[in-house]
């Protein structure tokens, strides 16, 4: 890779996740980036072999990965500019690097968000064909009979979308909960599956997605995958880099 390839700045920045290019721009205007030590201008073109401060801060590199787990709270909308939005995911994570969710979660559920800057990494992770597992824990309003079960896990018709979900695997964990591995993305899936055989969804908790578990994490907190974890995320993505061990900040 040529580290010398110059760009615009305003693009570079958008690349390193910092903000949007619109966003870079206004930062830009106002004095808040240097290139060497010298404030950028509007139009600047730069590499990855100068040195570039935003807000004080040097930028790591537009080639620089970050991935993280972030337990996502309830009422947190999975956008960045919708004004009407009370609580954007944007403004709740707060993390030196601008981040995008790989597969949203909807504003009344809660749990496990992948959050990356690794366009490669959501791509593949977002592709329907691939049926990457993810687990979600639900309460519904009555009590679960194994005809319930059955139906979720032949797949349930949904009229309103004129598609039958594919089978999945499901277990009862509880008078009103069960926990169920989806291999696809339809909105609001379980809940229109669930509202389909006469039960409301209560609660929406995700757990996993591919093999990054939810844990320990509490609402609102994050940690960096890094190590075999993020190794196994790549491969079952079917990315085999060779830097893929290296990717991700050690601390922050």
């Amino acid at each position: 890779m040529d580290k010398s390839k110059k760009e615009r700045l305003n693009k570079y920045l958008a690349a390193c996740g910092i903000c949007s290019r619109r966003d870079a721009d206004k930062l830009i205007e106002e004095g808040r980036v240097t290139i060497n030590g010298m404030p950028a201008a509007i139009g600047s073109v730069v590499s990855d072999m100068d040195t570039i401060t935003v807000n004080g801060k040097t930028i790591e590199g537009k080639n620089k990965k970050v991935i993280l787990a972030y337990y996502k709270q309830i009422g947190v909308t999975c956008t960045e500019r919708d004004r009407h939005a009370e609580k954007k995911i944007s403004d709740q994570l707060q993390f030196p690097v601008r981040l995008t969710y790989a597969g949203r979660l909807d504003k009344d559920s809660e749990g496990l968000l992948v959050m990356t800057n690794d366009g490669m990494l959501i791509n593949a992770m977002m592709k329907a064909a691939n049926r990457h597992e993810k687990e979600y824990v639900v309460k519904v309003d009555k009590e679960i009979t194994q005809g319930f079960l059955k139906a979720m896990a032949g797949g349930v018709y949904l009229e309103e979308l004129n598609i039958t979900t594919r089978p999945c695997h499901i277990e009862k964990q509880g008078k009103y909960t069960f926990r169920i591995i989806l291999t696809q993305g339809v909105n609001r899936q379980i809940r229109r599956m669930a509202k389909t055989l006469g039960y409301e969804v209560k609660g929406i908790k995700r757990t996993r997605v591919v093999n990054i578990e939810l844990a320990n994490l509490k609402p609102g907190e994050y940690r960096i995958i890094q190590g075999e974890e993020l190794q196994q995320l790549y491969e079952a993505c079917g990315i085999h880099d060779e830097e893929v061990g290296k990717l991700g900040f050690e601390s922050i």
